[in-house]
């Protein structure tokens, strides 16, 4: 790729020394496989700590009432961001905010655990059926600005 189409500002974000930068966070296993496991801007700093969304999802994935989830990081006046989780319950099914953090205590690093959570019908998703956090963060700073 010799860059963005009209984007030169993008372009000089990405394209640094002949390297491409993705954004991608992933790791290479004993096999030498790569496995992509987050987005570097989609991770939640708490603290001084780094929280990576998806591995919240997937305990939120693993619980038997949850249909979907989409956590994201959103201010906090004491630990700079926080974690907050969206949720889509499967159908006829009920859950409590209290029962989602009890579990997430229980599968979680405390400083992982989400402090917010929202019930909601249904997650934006893109035409392959991906979850689209960033749109759920949009969605979420309309709300924090009375949109």
């Amino acid at each position: 790729m010799s860059g963005y189409y009209k984007k030169p500002d993008e372009t000089a974000k990405t394209l640094r020394d002949g390297w491409f930068y993705t954004g991608d966070i992933g790791f290479l296993d004993d096999e030498g496989y790569l496995t992509i496991s987050d987005r570097k801007k989609d991770i939640i700093i708490a603290g001084g700590f780094n929280i990576y969304p998806q591995e919240i999802d997937e305990v939120l994935f693993r619980h038997q009432k949850i249909s979907e989830a989409c956590c994201i990081g959103i201010p906090d006046s004491y630990r700079g961001e926080t974690v907050k989780a969206y949720i889509v319950l499967k159908p006829g099914m009920t859950l409590t905010v209290e029962e989602v953090k009890a579990y997430c205590k229980g599968e979680l690093a405390p400083y992982k655990v989400p402090t917010q959570v929202e019930f909601v019908d249904q997650l934006p998703k893109s035409t392959i059926g991906k979850i689209l956090r960033r749109e759920v963060k949009e969605i979420e700073r309309k709300k924090r600005e009375g949109a």
